[in-house]
């Protein structure tokens, strides 16, 4: 080893020069500090300046008793002028868990190292019976690696540790301690600290707290304040998250000494005759430190304490008074007070005693306030507001005054009726009017009445002449605004006033509304009884300022088919004078009571003439009446009473006619009459009545002799022409001489012809078609005639018709007659097809089904002349029979 050094040395310096290792001096430890907050150990040594010496150290730090290596490094001394060098190092794990040691050896030319120096230990934590957790207490850093470790007392091992009663991995040190690893420390939900739990093989377990911070921050909205010129607050917002760490401030432009605060505010001592502070803050905890600089004119940050003095209410303001704290006399104050409800006043205040105060106007009577005041310095920063105080103002009681006249008929005399009603402003306190006084001036004596609390009114006998009234409240404490009338002359114009009617458009209230008169200087009044006509009247009024000529009342006021009437007056200067009046309702109702009918009534056979009473103008119907209804129905025993057709209406317009004619009704029929009266929602309770018409004795006669004059004048006129009539009426209804109708020969012939058609098929039936040429003869030729043809019933009747027929053969079955009209001999063919078919059944045989028709085609002119006529008789024969 010797040689190998020595050749290092001749190579480098090509200077033969060998030293042994025992003949290099050790570097030996001077002091070793250990910080615990900190976990560090600064290592502290003396650095010889000899030329044998260079500037690299070897520094190892080891752990436990064994000397367990933990940490090596080289550490270089730069400068060659210190006596003395430090080095720190700080451990992931808390100091007081182990004992940790240090040793230091140099190298000398950065080459050949020197012995080590001995180890200097700081010992860890004796533990005695109780385990111990390590760190406790402390501050650590939020979001930073942690190492927590438990040391129990010897002979006693560790089974578990937990952190936020969470289990996690044990790591050994050494043979007794455990410790555990948590990356990024967080703090609780609830909690700035964390929990650690450690748990030994005994089942003793130790609990510790330590605090999850971060480094301090700048102070955030630093300001500084005074209030009495004597003193500067300065204050801050906190951290937002709790750091523990201390505020240092210190005024730097003054020899003051600095001032260690915890919390704000922080209050230093103000410098006389200094304007211009700068005060420097210095923010530190155990994990950092922060500096910040502020710096104001102390005239700037002045603010005012005020304290109250004293509140004196009146009825409509009060005079607040307050004193402002501090040697401030000298400065300009400017002060603000609020009411609430209400507004801001502002004022100055430059009493050398700090008092101060001022009238608050324009309050509510009987009301509640809340008042503040705050003060400023030329309005620059204002002090904080005083803490509300309230005061009530004193109640203040008008009086609504009204009267009623009623006008008596001796010696131009009234009496008068004053009412009034108190009106108290505001709800605060409760009012207790202890009575009232009425003073009026009458016969030019002063006259004066005292009522009770509870009376509202008061009677008093007036003569003719003007007369003025003052009414007030008599109060405990407050006062009361008197109340003034006048009462005019007496004038009986007022009662020739025609009433006006109200519509009733809806049922919402009175839409009340009357012309502008320019003699109302003061206003109107409207007054009218709440409960309408009935009496005794509670009177209600309104009163209306100048201009305003429409009044809505609601209709939950009002009761629905009640009549209401309003008097509307107007003021003046000395009186109210009646100005018009209007009647209505609010809402009109459909069932008004019935007329009364008046039994003796006019009647006729056609018309019935009826009479009602009914006062249509009575205040108390349910509505106004505009008319009547009559309905008219007749009585019939087998129709329902309720048959539409027998009833009809016939209505009266004008409310004032109380009679009607009914006409066009049928004689000696009974008819029923109800008679309504009409309201604008329709027709009211109905008063009935049944009539019956008279009888008409002369429309009868007359029907009954009208068909017997007719008679007796046709026979006068028909008398001369007796005989050609009767020969006429012979022929007509008379049978022709010598005629006998074969009856039972043709129905036995019927008989045989259906027994032998029976047996026939249909496609077996025979038809025939016939052609009849017939030369009709003239009207004076004679055709000769079979007297057992004509004595046939079927043509007896055309014997006298037609003399010029002419027969075919008996056994003819008759088919049709063609009567033939013309005034010369004209040729005639006649057509005539003769279907017969029959069917029978297989259930029934003797029962035919069917009888086919006959066809007779004639050719004949197309006008047919009425001067002769000629009847052909057609018949069809069956040969086979």
């Amino acid at each position: 080893m010797l040689l190998k050094m020595c050749a290092i040395t001749i190579t480098h310096t090509l200077l033969f020069h060998c030293v042994s290792v025992s003949q290099l001096l050790s570097v030996n430890i001077s002091h070793l500090h250990v910080v615990s907050d900190k976990q560090s150990l600064s290592v502290s040594w003396l650095v010889n300046h000899s030329g044998l010496v260079s500037g690299i150290y070897e520094i190892q730090v080891s752990r436990t008793e064994n000397h367990t290596i933990i940490y090596n490094t080289n550490v270089s001394v730069a400068s060659a002028d210190l006596d003395k060098h430090t080095w720190t190092w700080t451990s992931d794990l808390p100091l007081e868990c182990v004992d940790h040691s240090v040793r230091i050896r140099h190298y000398y030319n950065q080459s050949v190292p020197s012995p080590w120096s001995n180890w200097v230990t700081n010992y860890g934590a004796d533990v005695e019976n109780k385990l111990k957790i390590f760190p406790n207490d402390r501050v650590l850093r939020e979001g930073t690696s942690a190492m927590f470790c438990c040391v129990p007392p010897r002979g006693v091992n560790i089974i578990s540790m937990e952190y936020k009663k969470e289990k996690r991995h044990l790591i050994s040190i050494g043979n007794r301690v455990k410790a555990i690893t948590v990356d990024n420390v967080m703090p609780s939900m609830e909690f700035i600290m964390v929990l650690l739990s450690c748990t030994d093989t005994r089942g003793t377990s130790t609990h510790v707290w330590n605090y999850v911070s971060t480094p301090p921050e700048k102070p955030r909205n630093f300001s500084c304040v005074t209030s009495d010129m004597e003193s500067v607050a300065c204050t801050w917002d906190p951290d937002r998250k709790w750091s523990q760490a201390k505020q240092t401030l210190q005024i730097v432009n003054s020899d003051q000494a600095p001032v260690e605060c915890v919390h704000s505010p922080c209050k230093l001592h103000a410098v006389p005759q200094l304007e211009e502070y700068n005060i420097s803050v210095v923010v530190r905890n155990q994990l950092g430190e922060e500096t910040h600089s502020y710096s104001f004119n102390i005239f700037d940050r002045v603010f005012p304490v005020v304290e109250w003095d004293r509140v004196s209410p009146g009825v409509t303001d009060t005079t607040v008074s307050w004193i402002v704290l501090g040697n401030l006399t000298q400065l300009n104050l400017l002060c603000q007070v609020t009411t609430d409800p209400g507004s801001m006043t502002s004022l100055r205040c430059n009493n050398v005693r700090g008092h101060c105060s001022v009238k608050l106007e324009h309050l509510l009577p009987n009301t509640r306030y809340f008042t503040r005041v705050h003060c400023s310095v030329n309005g620059i920063l204002w002090g904080d507001w005083t803490q509300p105080i309230s005061f009530t103002t004193y109640p203040l009681v008008t009086l609504d005054l009204w009267r009623t006249i009623n006008q008596l008929s001796y010696l131009h005399s009234r009496q008068l009726t004053l009412l009034w009603t108190p009106h108290i402003v505001g709800t605060a306190a409760k009012v207790n009017i202890q009575g009232y006084t009425v003073k009026w001036l009458q016969e030019g004596q002063n006259r004066t009445e005292l009522k009770d609390s509870g009376q509202t009114q008061a009677e008093v006998s007036l003569g003719p002449g003007q007369c003025d009234f003052t009414v007030q409240a008599v109060l405990h404490t407050g006062s009361s605004i008197p109340a003034h009338i006048t009462i005019p002359a007496r004038d009986d114009r007022e009662n020739l006033l025609v009433e006006k009617r109200l519509s009733s458009g809806s049922a919402s209230g009175f839409n009340l509304s009357w012309e502008e008169q320019d003699t109302a200087s003061c206003g109107y009044t409207v007054e009218w009884c709440i409960l309408g006509s009935v009496v005794p009247c509670t009177l209600r009024w309104k009163k209306m300022p100048k201009g305003n000529r429409t009044l809505f009342l609601p209709a939950r006021h009002f009761k629905a088919g009640c009549r209401y009437t309003f008097n509307i007056y107007g003021c003046t200067e000395n009186q109210h004078r009646l100005l018009e009046i209007q009647t209505g309702y609010s809402q009109e109702l459909q069932s008004v009571q019935s007329p009364d009918l008046v039994e003796t009534v006019l009647c006729t056979s056609s018309s019935v003439m009826l009479e009602w009473r009914y006062d249509e103008d009575n205040p108390a119907h349910l509505a106004f009446i505009t008319g009547y209804q009559v309905t008219v129905h007749k009585v019939v025993s087998d129709k329902p009473s309720s048959h539409t057709a027998d009833t009809f209406t016939v209505s009266v317009a004008d409310p004032q006619k109380k009679s009607l004619t009914i006409k066009s009704l049928q004689q000696n029929c009974e008819y029923t009459f109800s008679v309504s009266a009409l309201t604008k929602e329709g027709p009211g309770k109905g008063a009935n009545i049944t009539i019956r018409t008279r009888a008409n004795h002369s429309a009868h006669l007359a029907m009954t002799l009208t068909p017997i004059l007719i008679l007796l004048g046709c026979t006068g006129l028909l008398w001369p022409q007796r005989k050609m009539l009767k020969n006429g009426l012979k022929e007509i209804f008379a049978y022709p001489a010598g005629m006998h109708i074969r009856t039972f020969e043709l129905d036995s012939f019927l008989e045989e012809t259906c027994e032998r058609l029976q047996s026939q098929r249909v496609e077996e039936c025979v038809t025939c078609d016939i052609e009849i040429l017939n030369i009709r003869p003239l009207l004076n030729e004679n055709t000769p005639k079979d007297p057992e043809l004509l004595n046939t019933p079927s043509l007896a009747a055309f014997q006298s018709v037609s003399p010029a027929c002419e027969p075919l053969q008996v056994c003819y079955f008759p088919q049709s007659a063609t009567v033939l009209c013309g005034t010369e001999t004209f040729q005639e063919t006649i057509y005539t097809e003769n279907k017969t078919y029959f069917g029978t059944t297989g259930e029934d045989l003797s029962e035919s089904q069917q009888v086919a028709s006959s066809e007779i085609t004639s050719s004949e002119p197309s006008e047919c002349l009425q001067e002769s006529c000629s009847v052909i008789y057609g018949y069809i024969i069956n040969e086979n029979l």
